[in-house]
């Protein structure tokens, strides 16, 4: 039979990581990214550099491959649309239209997978900012709907803030607002779901971040009760049946001081606090979701070693050279060419035997 030839958009250090993981099942990887530089192209079968929203060369791409995933959500719908008309598209768009607009995944998270989110009002004038805040009494933290990360796009909202000039100065009239939860830690848990509705479960990790940017994860997470890591796998599997997931799926939580958990945001792709796995389990995020995509029965996620996963941003990754010979780092080095400030470089996991 022959091998099917698996698409990959977006060539960031999540989609190399997921080309190597289908290269060891021997599949062919073809991979679609605007940037001649992106580090998948190191690993990949054929490169399609190209713009996301140049429709003639996303049918192209679609018409050589036999199914495709995403390795980032601000994918143009219409380009994952014609994708999906063309090949399989694991997950789906209707996944992907959930995950791009924090409106709409907060409505489907408490409306259609009734979970528990912050409460949250949608913002398009500044008026509605007024509005939104006197029905959030205390901090609240004001969002862009579409393309934030690593804290970008937001601001925090407290007593003493303008909000006129916070409205300027975020650069949208498509915002969210938010309640600010006083959580105790945050978690979150990974989930595969296959084409027979099967699901696999990862082991809930605790996050830990610095300037808003995810500097460790520790897996398991340390102290976790039987009663909080079953909350979080019956929320992952709420949420994956309601959007009839086919891939992977991340989940992030606030756990409260009572011991309840809140969804914060959801990512169906791999994620950073999944990086673990690769060296933790027998079946790490990329091979799970490369084995969802094609059709192949999911791995085992049994975890082998306890990990703390340390993420090597901007000049960390001069540390990698000092790690790579100990017997308890597993070094991750994700070949981008420049160095910045806040730039994911790499990751080290750390095995605790």
């Amino acid at each position: 039979m022959k091998n099917k030839v698996l698409g990959i958009i977006g060539g960031g250090q999540l989609g190399r990581m997921t080309a190597l993981a289908a290269a060891k099942l021997g599949i062919e990887c073809h991979v679609y990214d605007p940037d001649p530089n992106a580090p998948a192209f190191q690993v990949c079968f054929k490169s399609y550099i190209n713009d996301y929203e140049d429709l003639d060369a996303i049918k192209q791409f679609a018409k050589k491959i036999d199914v495709a995933l995403y390795e980032f959500e601000n994918i143009p719908l219409k380009s994952a649309q014609i994708i999906e008309e063309l090949c399989l598209l694991r997950p789906s768009s209707f996944v992907l239209s959930i995950s791009q607009d924090r409106l709409v995944e907060k409505n489907f998270l408490i409306n259609k997978a009734k979970v528990q989110t912050a409460k949250f009002y949608e913002c398009n004038s500044h008026n509605d900012l007024v509005n939104a805040k006197k029905l959030i009494k205390g901090q609240a933290v004001l969002k862009t709907r579409r393309f934030g990360y690593d804290g970008k796009g937001q601001i925090k909202i407290d007593l003493d803030t303008n909000l006129l000039e916070a409205w300027k100065s975020i650069g949208s009239d498509e915002l969210i607002l938010e309640e600010f939860i006083p959580f105790k830690r945050e978690l979150s848990i990974i989930i595969a779901r296959d084409q027979n509705n099967k699901v696999q479960l990862y082991d809930t990790v605790e996050n830990k971040h610095k300037n808003h940017i995810l500097d460790q994860t520790i897996a398991p997470a340390p102290g976790i009760s039987n009663k909080v890591s079953q909350l979080a796998r019956d929320i992952a599997i709420s949420i994956a049946n309601e959007i009839d997931l086919i891939g992977i799926l991340a989940i992030e939580l606030f756990e409260l001081n009572n011991g309840g958990l809140v969804v914060n945001e959801i990512a169906p792709r791999p994620h950073n606090s999944g990086h673990w796995t690769m060296d933790g389990c027998f079946t790490d995020q990329f091979e799970q979701a490369v084995r969802a995509a094609i059709g192949i029965n999911l791995g085992s996620t049994e975890r082998l070693f306890d990990v703390v996963m340390q993420n090597l941003i901007g000049d960390d990754i001069y540390l990698a050279d000092n790690l790579i010979n100990d017997p308890n780092c597993r070094v991750h080095k994700y070949g981008k060419k420049e160095i910045r400030p806040g730039r994911k470089m790499g990751h080290v996991n750390h095995i605790i035997r």
